[in-house]
């Protein structure tokens, strides 16, 4: 790798304020630590606002002016394949959405001639229209910290109605589930998309609590998932 190709990919390695040791980017690089040291002195010595020591890692401050994002074979076909996960398994808007950034992002990224190869598809044939729906409504209602009143079937066919803060939506290969707060059972709920009958915005906003976040879910998860202690 040529010097200045080099130092451009450790601005790009540290660029949004990410903290990255000397090590990880000599190995990002394949090149010895004590050449990353040397191009860390060089950045800095040009003026280039990069922060750090050694030891503690390098990170550049933000407002640093950066030309235009470029990417590697890899990372678009990484694009590629999660273009095509959102197209098959996300909403609409969001499907279309995708598909424009790939175009903008392909456009405005210098390929050098590489062809990108097409590696694998994903098939949504499980979704509904209908789930599109219900995973748009859930969505922004995310996005908006908006309580929605849902009517859901459990796996046994019996009925109840919820109002849900909605947390996050997570997919695992062949269905959907929403995550959130739920006050009739005044605990975390997890709901299938498919099994949502209806689904509501219900206007009312609600703040981030204590013990009824995301990562406070989450934190539980990981402490379930934790083998018992010897």
């Amino acid at each position: 790798m040529r010097r200045a190709d080099r130092l451009f990919a450790i601005l790009q390695s540290l660029r949004g304020g990410r903290l990255r040791t000397a090590q990880q980017l000599a190995d990002e690089l394949e090149v010895s630590v004590r050449t990353v040291y040397r191009d860390l002195a060089d950045l800095q010595a040009q003026g280039v606002p990069v922060d750090g020591e050694r030891g503690m890692g390098y990170l550049l401050r933000d407002g640093f002016f950066l030309p235009p994002l470029a990417l590697s074979a890899i990372e678009l076909e990484a694009l590629t394949w999660g273009v095509a996960m959102v197209r098959a398994h996300a909403d609409e808007s969001l499907a279309r959405a995708a598909e424009e950034l790939e175009i903008k992002l392909r456009a405005a990224t210098p390929t050098r001639g590489i062809t990108i190869p097409t590696t694998a598809a994903a098939y949504g044939f499980r979704l509904t229209a209908a789930d599109r729906q219900r995973l748009k409504a859930a969505r922004e209602a995310i996005a908006t910290r908006e309580k929605l009143a849902l009517d859901y079937a459990d796996a046994a066919g019996a009925t109840s109605e919820r109002v849900v803060r909605p947390l996050e939506l997570q997919h695992w290969g062949a269905v959907w589930t929403l995550t959130g707060w739920c006050e009739l059972r005044g605990d975390f709920r997890a709901f299938r998309i498919d099994r949502i009958r209806q689904l509501t915005r219900t206007g009312e906003h609600f703040r981030p609590e204590p013990g009824k976040r995301i990562e406070d879910y989450m934190a539980l998860v990981r402490c379930e998932a934790r083998p018992p202690a010897s």
